[in-house]
């Protein structure tokens, strides 16, 4: 089992980051925090989660042990998979998951993709009692982040990303450029963050 990959940042993207560590690169998908802390740096170290199917070996990194907890916790749960837990961990960030789990907030959990009633209900009940143990501290302070001026390739990014988590390039075109719109010079990772609650 891999606890955790620290090496060379030789690719990054919203939705993954390779990592190259003796010879050999990691491909790591990431949730959109995680991107967020790790743009503009060489060099990481990512705890990981690796999901290991018949047809499919996919590794999930995470900046702590604690974060990984959190979505170890979320994908325990029936019906959420590393892919739907990925996606949870990057509509919020890890101290807003923890705090709608723990004050039962389902109304913010449904509103995230792929998260229906039911299964924010039953997030809410397995969970509640397990999230106030983790001790989740929120150190990442998007307005300290130089603002991420609106060009092609913020779009495309923002898109790309979108389509990688598994939305239609129509569909996440169009959600991309209603943020836009509203907010031009917005940092990517908020502009996918939006860009998901308006999908």
């Amino acid at each position: 089992m891999i606890d955790y990959i620290k090496g060379e940042i030789t690719e990054l993207n919203p939705t993954y980051v390779v990592v190259e560590t003796a010879g050999v690169g990691y491909f790591i998908n990431i949730a959109l925090p995680t991107y967020s802390a790790l743009s503009g740096k060489k060099t990481c170290k990512l705890f990981i989660y690796e999901a290991i199917r018949e047809d499919a070996y996919n590794l999930f990194g995470f900046l702590n042990q604690v974060e990984r907890e959190l979505f170890l916790l979320l994908i325990s749960v029936s019906g959420i998979g590393p892919n739907t837990g990925r996606m949870i961990m990057s509509s919020y960030e890890a101290a807003e998951i923890q705090q709608m789990i723990a004050t039962g907030n389902a109304v913010a959990l449904n509103s995230i993709k792929g998260i229906g009633p039911k299964t924010a209900q039953r997030i809410i009940i397995d969970l509640k009692d397990k999230i106030i143990k983790l001790n989740i501290e929120s150190d990442l302070d998007l307005s300290t982040q130089p603002p991420h001026q609106l060009s092609i390739e913020t779009r495309q990014e923002a898109v790309s990303a979108l389509v990688m988590l598994g939305f239609s390039t129509n569909i996440a075109q169009k959600a991309v450029d209603s943020v836009l719109k509203a907010q031009p010079d917005i940092h990517v990772e908020q502009l996918i963050k939006l860009a998901l609650k308006n999908i």
